[in-house]
């Protein structure tokens, strides 16, 4: 199977939205917007150059956070979750609703977790049905 990744956001999971937003802002000059879909929002940014910056307030560990997560060109998140799959890679969550969209969350070799992503209006499989 082939696919392209569109583009690739880091996503922390943090105990403190507010706390978040004026550290990156303040701090060192990333400006965050306030998005709609997650409760009680999120927080999405991208330096100049750089990947995004994504923040969801709710519990995480150290090794659970940050993750790298990447976002599919064309959809079909069914398709890619089945054939990595297939070629023994370990799904840690199936493909299922984020705001916005699908996404599903998966290990590298090594055991780092990645995930998947792409937007609801992209088609979850690209076979002929």
């Amino acid at each position: 199977m082939s696919f392209r990744i569109k583009s690739v956001a880091i996503v922390f999971y943090v105990a403190d939205l507010v706390r978040t937003e004026a550290f990156y802002r303040d701090a060192l000059g990333i400006a965050l917007t306030r998005e709609e879909g997650a409760e009680p929002f999120w927080l999405q940014g991208q330096p100049e150059n750089g990947p995004s910056l994504i923040f969801f307030q709710q519990p995480g560990r150290r090794g659970d956070t940050p993750s790298i997560v990447f976002e599919l060109d064309e959809g079909g998140i069914d398709d890619v979750v089945a054939d990595l799959a297939s070629r023994g890679v370990t799904i840690v969550t199936p493909v299922s609703e984020a705001p916005g969209g699908w996404s599903a969350d998966f290990l590298d070799p090594d055991g780092f977790s990645l995930g998947l992503y792409q937007y609801g209006e992209l088609p979850r499989s690209l076979k002929p049905a």
